[in-house]
């Protein structure tokens, strides 16, 4: 590998150098690999349904109560971070004061590890932005709020919404925050659920879902109960849940969307890359006997038993070029990446085998089997910390942790309070009561372009914000980075780093997406391992 000064990539502010500092030899090919930074490797660990003040609302202080693990920040600490308690909004909060809340009008309170199985929360396009009310942020119980069954005070009502986790319940990820870095400044970057977050991720556009054969829209107009709205040109915009079509493990209403995804851009650069969720393999059993799309597991933490794939999760088989249908197995373990006839899709399982055999591929995203993604009403804290510590461990512990960045980030909110705003794509739908921030409409302005070059309405954002954490060997250590990032800044990355620059294009987030450079150090390279116990979320040793 040869390699010029890491020095030469550092600039003032955010945006890389797009110069080519170091140049390999790529796994699928021989082709040469030049990238503009030291990283050779990229894992992104796809997460579900956090805000950021429902896990860094304290963030670095715990309250370190009896029986739990225990959290210690370091002295030197950034104490400039957009917290609740560095904003005063715990104790004094306008969700509390606002009578339009009712009964369930509370202020933030802390959850312990007691009570890491909680209901999901109202993370809807809509919901949400009622939530913000024209940027009161005031109206989350009112809008976003549900209560665990059976669950005392707050944790039993719509106030729930406003309860949130410390170093004590979400220890492993505060851990990566003093070791690594982390952004307080990151959204999603639409408002929505799952699925939206999920299409930002790899394209940037919401815009131009394709609707199946003998479809029926509903009374406004819209498909799938007002999941695919009317975009204003005669196309159709996604703002909410819906599986693939085609997908073996599909049910209910399906769409495709239509474009280009980072995949195809990968492709084009003959770059080894793969998305890994648990589940997908269909040919496996699990240990309860379930097998093929009901493959499933029970958390004893939630005590709830979830499918471990869910399609609405995995992206790319929304789009013909990079779908797997049929969940067709890789040829081999060492065509893990390339092109071949499961094309890019594939079993969390199938990492692990990669990295063992050596043959990582050059960007990987990670989806955890459902019960262990963080998701609330079927997935916990708890569950969610062993699969991200597990694969930490498991890629530090690797030859190829020495060029690698993995990025931590969320798909939406679940609807979890957040005090932070930043709205930079307005929309405002042709049918009623679907853009609701301030009236009838959700900000103001001219919006992005779709996938046919006119603006697209339904795609407001930024929508809510939510953890982003990177942890590399060239992670700048215990930094707090306030650059406002969204989604699409992962896509960034890997353009800036393996593409020169280049960008999706066809009116994606990733033309105005902030940059993740300055969570890096280029010029040293020296951020230690940090193996932490999968169960305590603390250092192993």
């Amino acid at each position: 590998m040869i390699c010029l000064s890491h020095r030469a990539a550092l600039v003032a502010g955010s945006a890389l150098t797009l110069i080519s500092l170091c140049s390999t030899v790529g796994a699928a090919d021989g082709a040469p690999t030049n990238t503009a930074t030291p990283i050779k490797h990229l894992v992104v660990v796809f997460q579900e349904n956090v805000s950021f003040d429902h896990y860094f609302a304290t963030y670095p202080k715990a309250a370190n109560v009896d029986g739990e693990p225990a959290f210690k920040a370091a002295d030197n600490t950034p104490t400039d971070i957009n917290t609740l308690a560095h904003e005063g909004l715990i104790d004094s909060n306008p969700n509390k004061t606002n009578t339009a809340n009712g009964a369930d009008a509370a202020a933030p309170f802390r959850l312990d590890r007691t009570q890491a199985a909680a209901q999901s929360q109202n993370h809807g396009y809509t919901a949400e932005q009622a939530a913000y009310n024209n940027f009161a942020m005031d109206l989350f119980p009112a809008n976003t709020g549900k209560g665990t069954k059976g669950a005392a005070g707050a944790f039993g009502t719509k106030g729930q919404v406003m309860g949130y986790y410390d170093g004590n319940t979400v220890t492993a990820l505060w851990n990566y925050a003093q070791h690594y870095a982390l952004n307080d400044n990151s959204f999603s970057t639409n408002f929505g659920p799952s699925t939206p977050g999920a299409l930002n991720l790899i394209s940037g556009q919401t815009n131009g879902a394709i609707l199946p054969p003998g479809y029926t829209l509903e009374k406004d107009g819209t498909y799938s109960k007002g999941r695919i709205v009317p975009d204003g040109n005669g196309g159709w915009t996604a703002i909410s849940d819906f599986d693939p079509t085609g997908d073996a493990c599909s049910a209910g209403q399906t769409a495709l969307m239509y474009g280009k995804n980072i995949g195809d851009m990968l492709n084009e650069h003959n770059i080894t890359w793969g998305f890994f969720e648990g589940g997908f393999d269909l040919t496996q059993t699990n240990a309860d006997g379930t097998t093929g799309c009901k493959r499933a597991t029970t958390s004893t933490v939630t005590q709830v038993n979830s499918p471990d794939y869910i399609p609405h999760h995995e992206p790319f088989q929304y789009y013909a070029s990079t779908a797997n249908p049929t969940h067709a197995r890789p040829s081999s373990v060492t065509a893990i990446g390339t092109t071949d006839i499961a094309n890019h899709q594939y079993d969390m399982t199938d990492f692990y085998a990669a990295l063992k055999n050596g043959t990582m591929p050059t960007v990987s995203f990670l989806k955890a089997p459902a019960y262990q993604d963080g998701h609330a009403g079927y997935s916990d804290p708890l569950d969610e910390q062993e699969f991200v510590t597990q694969v930490v461990n498991t890629v530090q512990n690797s030859p190829e942790w020495k060029d690698t960045a993995i990025i931590v980030l969320y798909d939406d909110s679940d609807g979890w309070y957040d005090h932070a705003h930043a709205v930079v794509n307005p929309s405002r739908l042709g049918v009623k009561g679907y853009d609701v921030l301030n009236g009838d409409g959700c900000s103001v302005g001219t919006p992005l372009p779709g996938v046919n070059g006119q603006p697209a309405q339904g795609r407001c954002g930024y929508g809510t914000r939510q953890p982003l954490l990177v942890i590399s060997p060239y992670s700048k250590v215990n930094f707090v980075d306030h650059t406002l990032t969204d989604q699409t800044s992962v896509m960034r990355f890997i353009e800036d780093n393996w593409m020169g620059g280049e960008r999706l294009g066809g009116g994606s987030f990733d033309a105005i997406s902030g940059a993740l450079n300055n969570m890096f150090d280029w010029s040293k390279g020296d951020a230690r391992k940090l193996i932490l116990d999968t169960k305590t979320g603390n250092s192993a040793s």
